[in-house]
């Protein structure tokens, strides 16, 4: 497995893997924004100072998780591998890739959103040491609510382990 930076011209691939991986909540209401993201927005999103990180897989891309430094820490967000390739470690090890990265650019502290639904998502990254710590509901045109949840992971202590 190799893992690289995404660079803005990566983003139908991005595109590619987010659509295979996150058809399984089309049916959702509403249905994940990532499936209606185009490459356009994905590479001004790139170009912006928004970043990926894809996962290949006898060079062929298996998985990305997308991420961005905000005031708080680094937010990321559409983990995504493809299904086929699902159940084999490859997002955690995306995941450990970019907490590697946080600490090697001195951020110690990552964050992101899930859907309450997605009840599996959530025990996950509860296994690899994130914790919830908000619940909201996002608010999208038409009167459609979604229920989220926050979590969190602090990576000092990894970092003086690093050391």
């Amino acid at each position: 497995m190799i893992i690289k930076e995404a660079s803005p011209e990566d983003a139908e691939i991005i595109q590619y893997l987010m659509r295979q991986a996150f058809q399984v909540y089309n049916h959702e209401n509403p249905p994940s924004g990532a499936l209606k993201e185009t490459i356009e927005e994905i590479t001004m999103a790139l170009i912006n100072g928004h970043r990926a990180l894809i996962a290949y897989e006898n060079q062929k891309p298996v998985g990305v998780v997308r991420f961005s430094a905000e005031e708080e820490g680094w937010y990321f967000s559409r983990l995504s591998v493809l299904p086929e390739k699902q159940g084999r470690g490859i997002a955690k090890q995306l995941v450990d890739r970019l907490e590697q990265l946080a600490l090697e650019e001195e951020n110690t502290y990552l964050y992101c959103k899930v859907r309450k639904s997605a009840q599996k998502n959530i025990a996950l990254y509860e296994t690899w040491g994130y914790e919830l710590f908000h619940e909201e509901i996002i608010h999208k045109p038409g009167g459609i609510q979604i229920e989220a949840v926050s979590m969190e992971k602090t990576l000092a202590a990894r970092k003086e382990k690093a050391r």
